[in-house]
This record gives C-alpha cells, structure tokens and sequence, in this order.
C-alpha cells in the first residue's frame, strides 16, 4: 500500500477543508486582509508539513520492517511482541494450521491408497505376461506383450511418483557399481530395446559411486525408455537399427555417467523445461507416443534429493546426451 494510498481519505478532505476557508475568506470577508490569512497559514502548514514528513518517514520504515519480514520462511505473527488483534492473528493461524494438517492426512491415505492400489495391480498384470507367453500366434504375441509392459511402466512410474511425494522417502545411499545399475536398467526395458532393434553400445568400467541403487535405476530407466521412444534410425545407416550408447567418464573427483542416443533431439525451445512438472513440448513420435511429461520431472527430484545432477545436451534431427553426476 503506498502512503497516498493509506493517508488519503485522512488528506484530501482537510485539504478540502482547507480550500474552502480561503474561498470564504476572499469572497465574503471583504474587508480582510490577506496578510492575516497567510500568517495563518504559516501557522497552520509548518506543523502539517513536519508532521507529514515525519508520518511518511515512519511509513516507510515500517513498509521496510514489513518487507524483511514477508522475506522469512516462519510464522510473521509469533516473531513478533504483542500487537492489536494478536488474538485474532493467532485463531486464523491455529485454524490453518488444522485444515493443513487434516490435508496432509487425506493426502497421506490417498497415496497409501494408490500405492497399494499398484502393487495389487502387479500381480495380475504377471500372471498376464505369463499367459501371454502361451499365445501361439507370434504377432499377437508380440503385440499384446509390447502393451503390458508399457502397462507395466506405468505401474512403476505411478508407484514411484507416490513414494516420492511421502515426506519420509526411503533413501539407502551406499557405495554401488554404475555397471549393475545400467545392467538393471537395460533388463528392465530389453523388451523395448529388441522390440525396437536397438544396437546397445555399454561402456561403465568399474565405477562405483554413492547412491541409493533402486532410485538410479529408476532414473536410468526414464532416460532408457526416453531414447526409446525418440530414437531412429540415421540416414545411411541402412537396414541397421537406431545406437544407444552408455558410458562413464571420470571428471576431477566425480563420476559422470551418459546416455546418449541417435533420435530426433529436442528443440531448442523445449530443452529448458523438458524437467518440468507435465512439460510434455512437441514430443510426439510419428503419433505413436504421446508423454505425460512426469518422468523425467521424477528423475530430476530424485537426482536431487540424491545430490546427483541430472544434465541434457540435444541438437534437434541428432540425438540427446543425458548426464548424471555423481559427487564433485
């Protein structure tokens, strides 16, 4: 609120007020002399003015004492001594307080809820898989399988975006081998990769670095089946499939792992906010995938809450290179 603003209606009307005296005294006293007129005004302004100045000093100060304190990530009204209506500050805090509580529970049983919800799901999606493997006639086999692991997928990403959002994540950060989490990972999405007759090209070495091996996984598993779905075949390359290559380097005192494949890039434009929440850009693949725009939003809060930093280069037509960083 600016100071006009607070001290106008207090303003205005005694400048009114005072207009109007002067309109008076000029046209109905007519043997007044102007001289008296502006030794009362003297009188009268001096001490306004003062007093104006200082009101607008002390506006100010406070609208800076104001501004420190909405920079402050706690409760202004319990920092502060007692002030008028305390009382009533405190009864609106206590009552939101209580509906974010309520909230949080409701959130909490909602995710119980879901997450349950997808582990039941899980078994007779395997008993799917399973029958699906009796199925004599080879195409239908093939495609009916490519369906319940993208089903499959789904499960996952759902199940791991409500373990994410608890409070109390279930972090177990020890020294592992990068060469049996991409081993993982690349089991975990080969029906995608010989699906789309990938050529894997796998180079870790014997790194090993600190982190919590099920959640690296997960994040692998985003960036694999993110070169999945995008990757293609280059021109030349003839009757060969599309290349996803994966490699660590050593880079001063950290390790950094890469994912790189041959598809068709991301635009310049998108490159930015591909780790936003739903950010899905113009990510469409011949109308066959159409993203969520969740899973790599998910991989980067779990690099994160992991002290890894998840990085992107792309040049769209060319390929992508994903890079995790471990340490350093």
């Amino acid at each position: 609120m600016s100071y006009i603003k607070r001290r106008g209606r207090q303003i205005f009307p005694c400048a009114a007020v005072f207009a109007a005296f002067h309109l008076y005294f000029f046209f109905f006293l007519q043997d007044g002399k102007a001289g008296f007129l502006l030794y009362l005004d003297l009188l009268i302004l001096i001490p306004f003015f003062s007093w104006l100045a200082a009101d607008c000093r002390r506006f100010r100060n406070a609208r800076k004492s104001i501004e420190q304190l909405l920079a402050q990530e706690e409760l202004i009204c319990r920092s502060l001594g007692d002030f008028e209506y305390r009382d009533v500050a405190e009864h609106d805090v206590q009552v939101l307080e209580q509906q974010m509580r309520q909230q949080f529970q409701e959130n909490c049983d909602l995710q119980d809820y879901v997450a349950k919800w997808c582990h039941e799901m899980k078994l007779p999606l395997a008993s799917a898989l399973l029958m699906n493997g009796k199925i004599q006639d080879s195409d239908l086999r093939r495609d009916m399988r490519e369906q319940l692991e993208k089903m499959n997928q789904q499960l996952s990403l759902m199940l791991s975006g409500c373990r994410l959002q608890s409070p109390l994540v279930d972090l177990q950060i020890k020294k592992v081998q990068l060469s049996d989490c991409v081993k993982t990972s690349v089991r975990n999405n080969q029906f995608f990769l010989i699906r789309n007759a990938f050529e894997l090209q796998v180079e870790v070495g014997p790194a090993a670095v600190y982190t919590d091996p099920q959640w690296l996984v997960y994040i692998l598993d985003q960036l694999i089946g993110n070169a999945v779905k995008y990757g293609r075949r280059q021109p030349g390359q003839g009757d060969e499939g599309p290349v996803l290559r994966i490699w660590a380097e050593q880079q001063d005192k950290a390790a950094v792992l890469y994912v790189e494949d041959h598809g068709q890039g991301i635009k310049e434009q998108d490159i930015g906010r591909i780790f936003e929440k739903g950010y899905t850009g113009d990510n469409y693949h011949n109308g066959r995938y159409k993203s969520t725009g969740m899973g790599l939003y998910l991989a980067s809060r779990i690099a994160d809450r992991l002290g890894h930093r998840i990085g992107v280069e792309s040049r769209y037509g060319a390929g992508t290179r994903f890079s995790v960083r471990f340490g350093g």
